[in-house]
């Protein structure tokens, strides 16, 4: 069963978009273990998927200078989401949001607690996941002496009950950084590629191979967090005409630090 998909890159090209969060695909297995009727799922499916995030990503790629890599996920992170710390270091378990989510964006159990199912599906998915993940940055590394990370992630325009940091602003992109990642090069030229942004909410932080993170300066990262009313009728609806306009902004971007 295929878990991921790579888009190949120019060879020259350190930069790898990641997409995590845009597929709605459940594996036989997961939608067995999960308590939801189809019609729940679907609301789920609706309001935490980052729905066209991978059309965002292909359209920007195709139209950069350089092309980047791209690195999906397959499969919806109601299976497993593998931009979670698999352990206590994830504030998200607090509502039953860890890598093995057992509660729904409004607080709808899931799943019930079982650390022999967690262990399996961590194993089946997010251990591969994580590992290729690593192979890829290390690529770029090796090819190119660096490597960057971007997200192409998206989120509600309305605060929605899982949030955690509820009285964060809601700006058309955020930008989500680590201060061990997130040079000021790479900083400043998404700040200019995406003028109407704010640092780091609704959500913060990007991601880095657990391989890497914290050990490799070379390894650069940043999350883009889209506004979904900016591309796309909210939720889970179509993309409307802005998506082309975000697209081009990360091309953008792409070109700037390519």
């Amino acid at each position: 069963m295929m878990i991921f998909r790579v888009t190949p890159g120019a060879p020259e090209s350190p930069v790898i978009l990641h997409v995590p969060h845009a597929s709605r695909a459940i594996t036989p297995r997961a939608r067995a273990g999960l308590m939801a009727d189809d019609a729940q799922l679907a609301e789920e499916l609706d309001h935490l998927t980052d729905a066209h995030t991978d059309l965002i990503a292909h359209r920007a790629a195709a139209a950069a200078t350089t092309t980047p890599w791209i690195f999906e996920n397959l499969w919806s992170r109601l299976v497993v989401d593998p931009e979670r710390f698999p352990d206590d270091r994830e504030e998200m378990r607090a509502v039953g949001m860890g890598a093995v989510y057992t509660a729904g964006f409004a607080g709808r159990k899931l799943r019930d607690d079982d650390s022999v199912r967690d262990q399996a599906l961590l194993q089946t998915h997010f251990t591969p996941y994580s590992e290729f993940a690593a192979e890829l940055v290390a690529a770029r590394l090796a090819g190119t002496g660096r490597a960057i990370v971007v997200d192409v992630h998206s989120y509600a325009t309305v605060l929605l009950p899982y949030e955690i940091h509820r009285e964060s602003a809601r700006p058309p992109i955020c930008l989500g950084t680590d201060r061990n990642h997130t040079p000021g090069w790479l900083l400043d030229a998404a700040k200019a590629a995406f003028p109407e942004n704010a640092l780091n909410t609704p959500f913060a932080g990007c991601y880095v191979p657990l391989e890497f993170y914290g050990r490799e300066p070379r390894v650069s990262a940043l999350m883009i967090e889209i506004r979904r009313d900016g591309y796309m009728t909210e939720p889970g609806g179509p993309p409307h005409e802005g998506l082309d306009a975000v697209a081009a902004r990360l091309t953008t971007l792409i070109n700037a630090i390519s």
